[in-house]
């Protein structure tokens, strides 16, 4: 897992941002919270919110792990 990027895209129109990790989409993330919850379960067990909003491995668009709304 840790070899693949993690990419966090945009807010969407209705909240929420869609989730892909290398080819795979994990879903939509409403909060940090989601966010590393798609993450633990896609094998980063030991994180937390502080390691995911710290982390370099996760590209963000539009907005840091701060911004979940448009």
């Amino acid at each position: 897992m840790s070899e693949r990027r993690v990419i966090v895209y945009p807010p969407s129109e209705s909240g929420g941002r869609k989730v892909r990790v290398g080819d795979e989409v994990l879903g939509t993330a409403y909060s940090l919270h989601d966010l590393t919850v798609f993450l633990q379960n896609a094998g980063l067990a030991d994180w937390d919110e502080l390691d995911v909003a710290e982390s370099g491995l996760i590209e963000w668009h539009e907005g840091g792990p701060e911004v979940w709304a448009p």
